[in-house]
């Protein structure tokens, strides 16, 4: 990674962390994925169950946009990608 994409890398995680500190969010999700495969991530909310299928899907919605955006993949190649790998990954909250 170039010094430039580190330090947007890294201005981009404190920025997050603020965010997360914040009183007014009601729902989050961080996934990492570390330098060696590893994977992790925490998800929590304070929605009823009502609402948490609605939250979620506007949480995966502001990701593929995201990551069509940045990358040259459609959001359809990217929901077929992720559910592949969501079948192959055996996830544990820590």
């Amino acid at each position: 990674m170039s010094d430039d994409a580190t330090g947007e890398f890294d201005e981009l995680r404190n920025r997050a962390a603020e965010a997360i500190a914040g009183d007014d969010v009601q729902s989050l999700y961080v996934g990492l994925v570390h330098e060696n495969g590893a994977k992790e991530y925490y998800f929590g909310n304070t929605v009823d169950e009502e609402e948490l299928g609605q939250v979620a899907a506007v949480q995966l919605g502001m990701m593929m946009r995201v990551l069509s955006t940045q990358s040259a993949t459609t959001p359809e190649d990217l929901a077929d990608i992720a559910v592949e790998q969501a079948a192959s990954i055996d996830i544990h909250p820590e």
